[in-house]
């Protein structure tokens, strides 16, 4: 009988070492290593593809035949764009959150729709009992003949009842419980994470079941168990927002099938999450009018434009070090957006206190906001309210310039759309489209201009 060997495994990156440290050399944390016992390598087998042929053969790129598979739409069309259109066939998606957010509750709810349309689902729970999940179900009114619950934990088990039901879709709830009799490691370690998603992803791909994967987070975010768990999927989405407000925000990070960065947004009511077709009249529905400190600007998310309303409050300081925060953007745009503004356009911020907030609790990360952010920093300190009805858009250079953005079309399309009456963005984007005749489009070139363009005399 061979011997079985140990090993010391990181349980936050997967680093592996033949002795135990102290302090992990991948990511550098202390006391992550756990002891396990390497499972004995058995022979490979040959594993099939789609298309009846042994994978791992080399083909030809010309010889290859492709074919447009229809996407499997959902009744959430937000949860359809954030995925690129649909589910994939095949794909294998791992979806995390915070504990309470709501993962389980989306996943039923998508799971019922399905089953709706007569297609047959299976929905594995490993953190609740099938009473438990059809409590949730009498909850959010959830009731079809072809949605399966099933409270299982052994791999195994669970790739039988897949192969043996067929289902059109499958859920897995969530991956930290589920292990696999081989990997001798407790289930949530970092080898049976690995080894489980691996598994499941060979039953994805061979026969063409999307498979969706619930991933627990660590205290600062981040889905838990090993960065590679991310690169192995086909989509990561995160689903974020404050336990104490109602809305929740859907966010793509990583789609093969799609672009990055999409963003859905659902309000969470008694009867379940209920979907947001324009959240940009959420954000916008609470605006004080003819406040200083406050400017709206049109984000781009994915491909989506979305109006924010970025807050500014500066006041002088009491300490010796002025302080800079923010919520909602880049806390280093902050000191840089103040110093152009200091330098040229000579407003005196070094002995200020700066908070900037994005209202609403989005977080918007593009260069385009730039503008709007400064333009709210020289509002609030000269105490000059913005124009109500205007929308703000822009990069902002070291030289106080203002360079152009991208897709400026859907960006004042959307604020024509809400009723907004100006848009102030670069002048560089006036050229090569025709604006709405509802909306005056204003180009500028300088922080200086925007100034005396934005703010109210």
């Amino acid at each position: 009988m061979a011997k079985r060997k140990t090993k010391y495994v990181c349980q936050d990156c997967g680093y592996e070492s033949a002795k135990w440290m102290g302090k992990c050399p991948g990511c550098n944390h202390w006391n992550t290593l756990v002891e396990e016992i390497e499972a004995l390598s058995g022979g490979a087998g040959h594993t099939m593809s789609r298309d009846g042929k042994a994978a791992g053969q080399p083909e030809s790129i010309t010889s290859i035949e492709t074919k447009k598979e229809p996407r499997i739409t959902t009744g959430m069309k937000e949860f359809n764009r954030v995925l690129g259109g649909g589910i994939v066939p095949g794909s294998l998606a791992l979806i995390g959150g915070d504990p309470g957010i709501g993962k389980s509750t989306l996943l039923l709810q998508i799971s019922s729709q399905l089953a709706e349309k007569q297609l047959p689902v299976l929905y594995i729970s490993g953190e609740e009992s099938t009473r438990q999940t059809k409590l949730r179900a009498d909850r959010l009114d959830v009731s079809s003949e072809l949605l399966y619950v099933m409270a299982e934990t052994n791999l195994l088990d669970i790739i039988n009842q897949i192969e043996q039901i067929r289902p059109a879709f499958v859920v897995i709830d969530s991956i930290q419980t589920i292990y696999r009799e081989e990997v001798t490691s407790a289930p949530g370690s970092v080898s049976q994470v690995r080894e489980s998603t691996s598994e499941l992803m060979r039953v994805a791909k061979s026969n063409g079941i999307p498979i969706f994967i619930v991933g627990h987070v660590t205290k600062e975010g981040a889905i838990a168990g090993p960065r590679m768990l991310e690169h192995m999927v086909d989509a990561v989405l995160y689903f974020e927002g404050e336990r104490h407000h109602t809305y929740r925000i859907l966010r793509s990070v990583k789609n093969r099938f799609g672009s990055t960065h999409e963003m859905g947004i659902f309000e969470m009511k008694e009867e379940g999450l209920r979907e947001v077709m324009n959240p940009s009249e959420i954000f916008l529905e609470e605006r004080s009018q003819g406040a200083a400190g406050s400017t709206v600007v049109a984000s781009m998310e994915g491909t989506r434009p979305v109006l924010v309303e970025i807050q500014a409050l500066i006041s002088p300081t009491s300490f010796g070090n002025p302080r800079r925060m923010a919520t909602g953007i880049d806390t280093n745009r902050v000191p840089l957006l103040m110093a152009v503004l200091e330098k040229r356009v000579g407003l005196m911020l070094q002995n200020q206190d700066a908070y900037i907030k994005v209202a609403g609790g989005v977080k918007l990360d593009e260069p385009a906001i730039d503008l709007a952010v400064a333009v709210s920093i020289a509002s609030s300190f000269r105490n000059q309210p913005t124009k109500p009805e205007d929308i703000v858009i822009g990069e902002v250079g070291l030289t106080g310039e203002i360079r152009r953005v991208a897709r400026i079309e859907q960006r004042v399309q959307e604020a024509a759309k809400l009723g907004f009456k100006r848009v102030i963005c670069p002048m560089k984007n006036l050229e090569g489209w025709v604006p709405p005749e509802s909306i005056q489009v204003v180009g500028v070139n300088t922080v200086r201009e925007a100034l005396d363009e934005g703010l109210t005399s």
